[in-house]
């Protein structure tokens, strides 16, 4: 008989409805369960597309025996990390202060029921004794001893747990001095020592794709474009690290988008699942690159990525799905890899010489026997040595690829999960649009407005946003991340397409995000609102982790809206919230890249263009300062005919007949210009 979470929503807690454990979804029902019947909870965090989970499931939630023995003696919740990630955050930093090593998923958690505090928890735990780990039944038979035989020392432990958690958030106390640069010169340095010269990426293995550093660093070396010494090696480390990617088994060759990470130094082989919050940031990453270098390699990498998002993750409602699992058919990789044979049955001769060579099909295969593809050889070196056009040999690859996702597409596919998450939908909408503009895809600036409209009609409710549509139910109080992710896509999506109405809904996000999060006391953001779920801590994130920093977007967001519309309480905030985390970006500044953009933006504030006149000639000069890669300037171009436009923007008024050019830097305004000439003589050198 399914369990309780068969009444759920989640894929991830679907998954596991037909488990032997009594299963409960985390809720007050659960752990009055637990403490009328005098027992522990084991909490256990996870998401569909996470292979060890998928492993644990197998080896023990499946099980009959070791089902008896958590049911015997446990209450069992189970928890969708992406639905739930306040309680994700608060357990993985219980985790990491018990064990005193990094957490992951599945994570397996023992609390007391009564104060809902950890006791004892790891990650993955093998159903037999391995890996120097006790086998999991024997693990839960000493754990529930530990818990009835020293109920003092597990309430003392707790109570230590939680006074410690709450002791790491920064101090209004810790706020005092002027805001610098230091931070900025000491993560780019940090970045210069950890980069891999020959590979591109930071440090070993496992390596991850971290688009927030590689964004720093094309920033930072267009900061420096017309010094008299520019950061060059700043450039090189963002273009090696994307060419490497691109190039290598991180990038799905057939299909378009990324990989969560390798598990290797030269991204040859990856962990196979597809996560929307990577390929959102990494479609931006690519267009700018293409913008900033003019190199098309970036372009067409940015329109294969977008190629994969709008045919297997948009949904037909606008909305983006979350992720594609590694494994299929029990097995992590097995619809990405290929036998040597199968390839070269599939495809044509000449298609197969080019092929073979692109990604050196003639040396050892590179996964467990098969080939999951990698490029080795350039399309140049390959035409020189055969004698054929570089265009020739790119139409060949084409037509293999176009052969080879035809014959995959049979197979049996990786699990989708198909929720649709308001922070992660967030990133591709502002994927969509950045890339729109950089370059000039209007069917891109269609995605995300279909996304946009997703959120607004099935994420938005009373002026609050929700953080989890699956299957027309919206549900869940919106997290820290919603609201500004949200609020940084709009910002993005109104230099694509100007509407008065969503310049009015990203205020109401940002008036909310001030009234429900702000710590007024301390500065920045905690990451649940002032009336959700109490849990036995409130987090207040500043540090940049799978997703960029909740607090650092929310900085960047507020205070680009805040110059736009000359509104001092969006400053404010951002700069109370730059304050507040001073002592973390101080000490650890590369572990907080997306605050330092802000941080970057309040010491030498955005170029703000506003631009009026007729609807097709604004979006002329649009097109025109979109085509130079500026990423500190915002355009806007606001058609003569809208009007009512709040704050500092009612004074960048439309003349009839004209086209102006409103210019600001921070609150600095010059006068208008009436002659795209004039304008790109005044944005040509920033």
């Amino acid at each position: 008989m399914p369990n309780a979470l068969a009444r759920e929503t989640s894929p991830y807690l679907l998954q596991h409805a037909d488990n032997p454990v009594d299963w409960l979804p985390w809720s007050d029902a659960a752990f009055e369960a637990a403490s009328r019947d005098d027992k522990p909870v084991l909490l256990s965090i996870g998401y569909s597309a996470c292979h060890w989970c998928h492993v644990m499931a197998h080896e023990s939630f499946e099980n009959d025996a070791i089902a008896a023995v958590m049911n015997d003696l446990y209450v069992n919740v189970k928890v969708d990390r992406e639905e739930r990630p306040d309680v994700d955050k608060v357990y993985q930093l219980a985790h990491q202060l018990l064990t005193q090593r990094g957490g992951g998923w599945p994570l397996t958690m023992f609390l007391d029921p009564k104060t809902r505090r950890p006791f004892f928890g790891g990650t993955y735990f093998p159903h037999e004794a391995r890996y120097g780990m006790p086998a999991f039944p024997d693990l839960l038979r000493q754990v529930a001893n530990y818990f009835h035989e020293q109920r003092d020392a597990v309430s003392e432990q707790g109570g230590r747990l939680v006074d410690f958690m709450a002791s790491l958030d920064p101090s209004g106390t810790e706020n005092a001095g002027d805001l610098d640069d230091q931070p900025i010169d000491g993560a780019r340095q940090t970045l210069a020592r950890t980069f891999d010269r020959e590979f591109g990426g930071f440090g070993g293995a496992p390596k991850f794709p971290h688009p927030a550093n590689l964004g720093f660093l094309l920033r930072r070396w267009r900061a420096t474009a017309y010094d008299a010494e520019p950061d060059l090696d700043a450039l090189f480390m963002a273009t090696l690290s994307l060419t490497r990617m691109a190039e290598s088994g991180l990038f799905d060759h057939l299909g378009g988008g990324f990989c969560r990470y390798a598990v290797d130094r030269e991204w040859q082989i990856p962990h196979f699942e597809k996560m929307l919050y990577d390929n959102g940031p990494l479609l931006a990453l690519y267009a700018e690159a293409h913008l900033a270098t003019g190199d098309t390699a970036y372009a067409d990498v940015a329109h294969a990525t977008a190629g994969w998002m709008l045919a297997d993750m948009q949904a037909p409602d606008g909305g983006f799905f979350s992720t594609r699992d590694a494994d299929s058919e029990g097995e992590e990789g097995r619809y990405y890899v290929w036998s040597r044979e199968e390839l070269a049955d599939r495809l044509a001769p000449d298609e197969w010489a080019v092929f073979a060579e692109r990604f050196g099909l003639a040396g050892t295969p590179n996964f467990e026997g098969h080939w999951h593809l990698a490029a080795k050889r350039s399309v140049a070196d390959i035409a020189a040595d055969a004698g054929l056009d570089e265009d020739v040999v790119r139409q060949r690859l084409e037509s293999a690829r176009a052969t080879l996702f035809d014959v995959r597409s049979r197979r049996v596919e990786p699990g989708r999960d198909e929720k649709k998450l308001c922070a992660w939908n967030a990133l591709a909408i502002r994927g969509f649009a950045i890339a729109a503009r950089a370059l000039d895809r209007d069917d891109y600036a269609d995605a995300a407005a279909q996304g946009l409209a997703f959120i607004r009609r099935e994420l938005y409710r009373d002026g609050r946003l929700l953080a989890v549509s699956t299957d027309g139910q919206s549900r869940f109080a919106g997290y820290l991340d919603d609201y500004a992710f949200l609020l940084d896509a709009l910002l993005e999506v109104l230099q694509v397409r100007w509407s008065s109405d969503d310049l009015a809904f990203a205020i109401h996000i940002a008036d909310a995000l001030l009234a429900h999060f702000a710590d007024d006391d301390a500065g920045g953001f905690w990451f649940t609102a002032n009336d959700a779920e109490a849990l036995v801590h409130r987090p207040k994130p500043f540090a940049d982790e799978a997703l960029p920093s909740g607090n650092g977007v929310a900085a960047f967001a507020l205070q680009r809206l805040g110059f736009l519309l000359g509104e001092e309480r969006y400053l404010a905030a951002a700069r109370a919230t730059l304050r507040a985390a001073w002592p973390a970006i101080s000490e650890y500044p590369h572990g907080h890249v997306t605050l330092l953009g802000a941080l970057d933006e309040a010491l030498a504030p955005p170029e703000i263009v506003v631009l009026r006149g007729e609807a097709a000639e604004v979006a002329r000069w649009r097109r025109s300062a979109a085509a130079l890669y500026a990423p500190r300037r915002l355009v806007f171009a606001i058609p003569a005919d809208a009007g009512d436009l709040p704050g500092a923007l009612a004074a960048r008024a439309a003349r009839p007949g004209e086209t102006l050019a409103y210019r600001c830097t921070g609150t600095e305004c010059g006068l208008p210009v009436t002659s795209w000439e004039a304008l790109a003589a005044q944005i040509s050198g920033n």
